[in-house]
């Protein structure tokens, strides 16, 4: 190596220098040890003599002579905290050599029985061990010493012990020099945490406790519980970084996987950093387990949803809620966000609700966006980068879909519309009526408005609640619950979490169609299913009470609906079938003004012979223009009839012939 390279490198990488000295110090103990042992010319021995000796003075080539530990080296750092022996220590820099230098794997392979390339147990006892109790003092340290414990040295099964491998596992030894490696298969969640609105819940005694701990080193589990696990793994680290240390965010197999749980604290230990853990996500419903700590010396951090995680065992658990954040912290949270926008922030904080860390990504698409426009965001903006970043997984039996509909579109009753739009206010004016008025304040769910839209099929149900989430610019979710219940236990509570968690990222406005599908009133339990669909209607009450947005559920039978929801409901919206002049104006809402119409046809005189409701008017509508194009002419009063004939047959209704006073194709 050139000097200016080898200076660089040591100034780069001091610990790798360092590591690469103590490498060196142990390659020149085992050219020892091979020198001292019996081979002639020839010999598979005397080669590796001859090759040990070469690639030791490359690697003392590489670095300087090995200095004394100051405690912040990595491998020193790993020493101390995991109160490893000496003899640990050499024969971790012994199963290192393959990974510090390529001549040395050969080297390994030649001199190992099953020609693996690695160091035998036999061959660190010939080369650590003088005598008979040193070499049952180190047979007791790599069978169950703590850096055999922690994973950090990795012995080999399957072959008598003195034969078996003794190696590191993935990626350690280069952390162990410094550099940022990771095992491929360690989920590293990388990037900023956000902490924009978060001092008053830092300040919290649970959070300031946590902090205190986590400053001090203490061995002791932060136990982070959110209604989602994805927020409190963000605000576990924000609260690792409070505490003055560095947060390493690992994403654990959802399946219980203790070497990649080990490795994660390793490769954490060897950083100095504070191991932050939540498991990742699976399609079965299942409670993930709680990774193994029991042994861990020092401070861990786990995110889990609420309810999803028991710890047990003697190590100290100190338990932090993520509680959601209150108005004035989500004002500071956009003010901090989006400075352009903080004049706005009470009424963004009063209408979304978001995590910090969705707030700042959306932030960040909006200064995208305005340095390309050259245009500041205006408020409107927020709801599209929210939902733009929310990255919807729909489950079976939800349909996501852009509200197009507007007013003019909605046929119904004024007293239908008067309750509609008051459900619109209810949601634009909780910043006056909650945060400055102070209405139910502190009560969970308060920013919730829960509607029931009950009538015949047809009648404007679902029309009426794209309405309402175009005029508050939120998508709408449809959700069937008919195809979401599944005959598993627990898997219809966890399809229902997916939706809410997807409606809260992107603040969308929640459809349940045929909601007395499991909105419907509980039974008396006779068996294990009555059982079982009652604990997932009890589960639905409680989350819906708890979404912090617009619910909506259509039914055509209200009486169904259990009294419980009844009672949580802000609105219940009747939903008749129209009046003559409703079916007028929906007659004229459903026929474009670019459609050529017949002078025969008079849609007041359709609208008082056929008692339909809006779906099939607008079906009857839609088949009548497809008749007037294949005969090549204008829609006629007998294209409507013929039309309105096919959607009464189709109902299964008796068609009111007599009172066409026309005859009837």
């Amino acid at each position: 190596m050139s000097e200016p390279l080898r200076e660089h490198a040591e100034q780069v990488f001091p610990a790798a220098a360092r590591l690469t000295a103590l490498a060196a110090a142990i390659a020149d103990r085992l050219g020892d040890l091979l020198a001292s042992l019996p081979g002639g010319d020839g010999s598979p021995l005397r080669e590796s003599r001859e090759f040990v000796a070469a690639f030791s003075a490359d690697l003392r080539a590489l670095a300087p002579q090995p200095e004394p530990g100051d405690g912040a080296d990595p491998l020193d750092r790993v020493a101390l905290t995991l109160g490893l022996a000496r003899a640990e220590i050499d024969a971790l820099l012994l199963a290192g050599l393959a990974e510090e230098h390529e001549g040395f794997a050969g080297i390994f392979r030649s001199l190992h029985a099953a020609g693996e390339p690695y160091p035998t147990a036999g061959l660190a006892a010939r080369l650590l061990c003088r005598t008979p109790e040193e070499r049952r003092l180190l047979r007791a340290l790599l069978e169950a010493g703590p850096a055999t414990r922690s994973g950090l040295l990795v012995v080999g099964a399957g072959a008598p012990f003195f034969e078996s491998s003794v190696r590191l596992p993935d990626a350690i030894w280069p952390a162990l020099g410094g550099i940022d490696a990771w095992p491929a298969h360690v989920a590293l969640r990388r990037g900023p945490t956000v902490r924009a609105g978060l001092g008053a819940w830092l300040a919290r005694p649970a959070a300031a406790r946590a902090i205190a701990a986590l400053s001090r080193g203490e061995r002791c589990t932060v136990l982070l519980s959110a209604d989602d696990d994805e927020t409190a793994f963000q605000r576990a680290a924000v609260l690792v970084e409070a505490a003055g240390l560095t947060p390493v965010r690992v994403v654990l197999p959802p399946e219980r996987d203790a070497d990649a749980e080990r490795l994660a604290l390793l490769h954490a230990l060897a950083r100095g950093a504070v191991p932050v853990l939540r498991r990742a996500t699976t399609a079965e419903p299942r409670t993930p387990a709680a990774p193994d700590l029991a042994a861990w010396p020092g401070p861990v951090v786990l995110a889990v949803r609420a309810g999803s995680a028991a710890l047990h065992g003697p190590r100290p658990v100190l338990a932090v809620p993520v509680e959601p954040l209150e108005p004035e912290e989500r004002t500071e949270m956009w003010r901090a966000l989006v400075p352009s926008l903080a004049n706005d922030a009470p009424d963004l904080a009063s209408r979304y609700g978001a995590e910090p860390y969705l707030a700042a990504e959306a932030a960040a698409d909006l200064a995208l966006r305005s340095s390309y426009d050259g245009v500041l965001p205006v408020p409107a903006d927020v709801p599209v980068a929210l939902r733009g970043r929310a990255g919807l997984l729909l489950a079976s039996g939800v349909k996501l879909v852009r509200p197009t509909a507007g007013w003019a579109d909605l046929v119904v009753t004024a007293k239908v519309r008067d309750q509609l739009h008051e459900a619109v206010d209810r949601v634009r004016y909780q910043r006056r009526v909650l945060d400055e008025w102070g209405f139910l304040r502190g009560r969970r769910g308060a920013r919730g408005v829960r509607m029931l839209l009950t009538g015949p099929p047809g009648t404007g149900k679902t029309l009426s609640a794209e309405v309402l989430a175009r005029e508050l610019e939120s998508d709408l979710l449809v959700v069937d619950l008919a195809n979401l219940v599944s005959k598993w236990i627990g898997e219809t509570e966890k399809n229902l979490a997916e939706v809410f968690d997807a409606a809260e990222r992107s603040q969308a406005t929640l459809l349940f169609d045929e909601a007395d599908a499991l909105f419907g009133k509980r039974t008396e339990v006779s068996d294990a299913h009555d059982r079982y669909a009652n604990l997932e209607t009890a589960y639905l009450l409680s989350r819906v009470e708890r979404f912090e947005g617009l619910t909506v559920l259509s039914t055509n039978l209200r009486q169904n609906i259990d009294a419980a929801f009844v009672r949580r409901l802000e609105f219940i919206v009747e939903l008749g079938e129209p009046a003559q002049a409703e079916r007028e104006r929906l007659w004229r809402c459903h026929l474009p003004s670019a459609a050529p119409l017949d002078d025969d046809v008079d849609l007041a005189e359709i609208a008082a012979l056929f008692p339909v409701v809006g779906a099939t008017i607008r079906n009857a509508a839609v088949a009548a223009g497809f008749r007037a194009a294949a005969d090549g002419g204008a829609v006629t009063r007998d294209h409507l009839i013929r039309s309105i004939r096919r959607e009464y047959d189709k109902a299964g209704r008796a068609f009111p012939v007599q009172r066409t006073h026309a005859p009837v194709p």
